[in-house]
């Protein structure tokens, strides 16, 4: 197999030719190996390839048998890789826990060969750490690759690997998948368990799941990391059959809500708006009821992740006290400094965020209940150019500022982080100049089934396989 020919397969389809013999779990890791050598230097996003990758284990079998896949920096964790969390404060720290998340790749053939960059803490919406640099969108490498796993759709978007480990605290898996044109799924809460050590975390606002190109690896991966596991704080409802066969199901007439207005202080560009308008009218060709929605949230979302510095700056001091370290300008960058100040000077107490969470979930549930799922954009415009307010590297915003910038960036997607509700950003356009635009799905808490049918149908519709970013895994003759 050539390069550009494992580039080009999703990873349902290179499993399959592992199983039928026609490819060798070797060479596959020697092809993601020629990928990364080749494309890394110029977009940053690996920033460790085990020396060991060929060796990796897994099993030789299952939905995803033998393609190579990544970590990001920070969620799950390899006992005894190195998991850094793009800060300096993590620099060398190697977790003695195995997650479930990587227990269940393991199972399912994943080969796990590295580590992909994430901002310092997965705390903005842009892949730009001191610790790892700037990880560049292989689409125009002078624009943001997204955060805060822009790393990993950097990766498969260029081809080094078709899959990869996303989280996603307030867009983390969406934000990167609209930016660098994959599909993104954020699983409802409690679907993907987070044990043995970060079951329901940052309460229950952030999950793990992948990014990747296909809706049916998004469906097999559904397959692969759903299910509880013991001290879960809740079991969800399962589903009623494999997420894989959702593929082959009927999707039946929806009721849809249609965000056409903006839900922050951004303004939705127009090339995203006549991307909503589009998708909208498709939705309507097919026999669904579409309608307007209105803003289902007022300023909550901002006050929420502010309240909960407190905690986040109880974590750092005690990762800091474990590991010997002082919290300082040497050790943080300065937005995240400004952060963990902010929150350990808080005197808000506990209870505050716990109800400010509550009352949110409720208005969004009301609002919304008329409808089985939601389009809106992803992000309310396109890739942005790297630095500027929103990097935490060197940004001069005050604490409360960042938060507040950052939040109108993730305007129509953290609102479902803290409703727990499943939300995908499928590339179902480009811009004029080539870029590409993700527009979201949001289903009913615990139906990703409904969103494995309906992404299905778009992508059959308006299929994206063939798009091909500038910077794209090749012969070396070609």
């Amino acid at each position: 197999m050539k390069l550009n020919e494992y580039a080009r397969y999703d990873a349902t389809g290179l499993a399959s030719l592992v199983s039928a013999g026609e490819v060798t779990a070797v060479e596959l890791a020697r092809l993601a190996r020629e990928a990364y050598d080749q494309i890394n230097p110029r977009i940053n996003a690996v920033i460790e390839f085990y020396e060991d990758a060929e060796t990796v284990a897994g099993a030789d079998s299952g939905l995803f048998n033998s393609v190579p896949f990544f970590r990001k920096d920070i969620g799950p964790s390899e006992a005894g890789r190195l998991q850094e969390k793009g800060s300096r404060l993590f620099k060398g720290y190697r977790p003695n826990t195995d997650s479930f998340f990587f227990r269940r790749a393991r199972d399912a053939g994943l080969r796990t060969m590295g580590r992909t960059a994430t901002p310092e803490l997965a705390s903005c919406t842009m892949t730009q750490s001191i610790l790892n640099g700037i990880t560049s969108n292989p689409w125009d490498v002078e624009r943001s690759a997204g955060g805060s796993s822009g790393g990993a759709a950097a990766a498969v978007a260029s081809g080094i690997t078709p899959i990869a480990h996303g989280g996603d605290d307030g867009g983390s898996i969406r934000v990167p998948a609209s930016w660098c044109g994959l599909v993104g799924l954020n699983p409802s809460r409690g679907r993907i368990s987070g044990g043995p050590d970060q079951q329901d975390s940052s309460f229950g606002l952030s999950r793990n799941f992948v990014v990747c190109r296909t809706v049916r690896d998004m469906a097999a991966a559904l397959d692969v990391f759903s299910g509880p596991h013991p001290g879960d704080p809740f079991i969800i409802v399962q589903p009623d059959r494999p997420y894989v066969e959702e593929l082959s199901q009927p999707t039946g007439t929806l009721r849809v809500g249609v965000a056409r207005t903006k839900w922050g202080a951004i303004d939705v560009e127009p090339e995203v708006l006549q991307a909503v308008e589009s998708t909208a009218t498709l939705l309507e060709e097919m026999g669904h009821f579409v309608s307007d929605m209105e803003v289902p949230y007022e300023s909550e979302y901002s006050r929420i992740w502010l309240g909960l510095s407190s905690y986040s700056a109880k974590s750092l001091d005690d990762a800091a006290l474990v590991m010997g370290r002082t919290i300082n300008a040497d050790s943080l960058e300065p937005i995240n400094l400004k952060l963990y100040e902010y929150g350990r000077t808080s005197s808000s107490p506990a209870g505050n965020a716990h109800e400010a969470l509550r009352r949110m979930r409720f208005r969004v549930g009301e609002a919304i209940q008329a409808f089985d799922i939601l389009l809106t954009p992803t992000v309310p415009h396109l890739a942005i150019a790297h630095g500027g307010i929103y990097s935490t590297t060197h940004s001069t915003l005050s604490a409360e500022e960042f938060i507040e910038a950052d939040g109108a960036v993730c305007q129509y997607t953290g609102v479902f982080n803290i409703t727990g509700q499943p939300s995908v950003s499928l590339p179902l356009a480009q811009s004029t100049n080539g870029l590409p635009i993700g527009l979201q799905i949001v289903g009913r808490f615990g139906d990703e089934a409904t969103l494995v049918r309906i992404a299905r149908d778009l992508e059959e519709a308006r299929p994206w396989s063939k798009r091909r970013p500038m910077v794209w895994a090749e012969n070396s003759e070609d």
